[in-house]
């Protein structure tokens, strides 16, 4: 797994960079989730509150909000669709996102439109990456402890 500045980013995920999502595409599902940047801007997330099962969600509105010590804010959807499911288990353990951001901390799955039309402006692989790169060296972005 690469790290770019402290953080924590893989090549196999789509990332919307500028809101510190990733996608990972299974079938017509899109699972989301914060990336490791976002839960180390964030600190200790405390409390997660997410949207229902069954509800239709705009590329870049918000699928759940999160709340840490120093920050409350969206989990932006990085596609257009239905959200089908949800990681309830974050309503209990909100601090999985902090501890595996790219597996158990995952926000939801999303029933996705139009993966092809959605996709288009998100960063995948070694390009993705250095996309990823290039944006938090730009933003003076770490996630390394100071």
């Amino acid at each position: 797994m690469p790290n770019v500045r402290g953080c924590d980013l893989r090549e196999d995920l789509y990332y919307l960079v500028d809101k510190h999502v990733w996608a990972r595409l299974d079938g017509d599902l899109v699972e989301v989730g914060l990336s490791d940047v976002a839960q180390g801007m964030a600190k200790t997330i405390i409390s997660v509150s997410l949207k229902e099962p069954g509800k239709t969600v705009k590329k870049g509105r918000s699928l759940a909000t999160v709340e840490s010590g120093k920050w409350v804010g969206p989990v932006p959807s990085p596609v257009n669709g239905e959200v089908v499911e949800v990681n309830a288990a974050l309503v209990a353990h909100p601090a999985a996102i902090n501890e595996d951001p790219y597996g158990a901390g995952w926000v939801a799955r999303v029933r996705c439109a139009d993966w092809a039309a959605d996709s288009a402006d998100l960063v995948t692989g070694p390009e993705g990456v250095e996309r990823y790169r290039a944006f938090l060296e730009a933003e003076g972005i770490s996630c390394e402890e100071s």
